[in-house]
């Protein structure tokens, strides 16, 4: 797949791990996987397409490649700190698809490890750690953004529904 050059960090996860099965994969990986073999008793994916979504990854920088046996060649592929740093994403997802379409119920939860209680993940910000919602928070260029991407943000109102609380 050609690569498209932008400046929208959206977009541009999206190019790394915009299928499902990489997605999966990186899942996968986080709950400790590290194994061709592993990944594709896990996923039911076809050989040809692991092999294709492992390599991809590595060359994204999500996971690396490590030689684990000479005779024969075998690799294991381990998470790297962009691959770690997914996490939140997987968690984000998780909890997203709980709320809208575990209908049957949930089948995975995030818990407190100490109390047990559910936890409701929310996005916060590192520094202040309050909710990055409206009106508090907005989307806004970057120091590095083109002129598109500047006026792009410059047209965004101050309550898009980028930042709004689900209800």
């Amino acid at each position: 797949m050609a690569k498209r050059i932008t400046q929208c960090p959206i977009a541009r996860s999206v190019e790394h791990v915009g299928d499902e099965w990489s997605v999966l994969i990186l899942r996968d990986a986080l709950y400790g996987l590290t194994r061709f073999d592993e990944f594709q008793k896990s996923l039911g994916i076809a050989p040809n397409i692991l092999t294709r979504r492992l390599n991809s990854l590595v060359e994204a920088g999500m996971l690396e490649r490590a030689q684990y046996s000479e005779h024969p060649p075998r690799f294991e592929y381990r998470l790297t700190p962009a691959g770690r740093d997914f996490r939140s994403v997987v968690l984000a997802m998780a909890a997203w698809g709980n709320r809208h379409f575990a209908h049957e119920g949930l089948s995975m939860m995030i818990v407190d490890a100490k109390t047990g209680e559910v936890a409701d993940p929310i996005l916060v910000d590192r520094k202040s750690g309050r909710p990055l919602t409206t009106p508090d928070f907005r989307i806004a260029a970057g120091p590095a953004a083109s002129e598109i991407m500047k006026k792009r943000y410059q047209n965004i109102p101050p309550t898009t529904s980028m930042l709004e609380t689900a209800k």
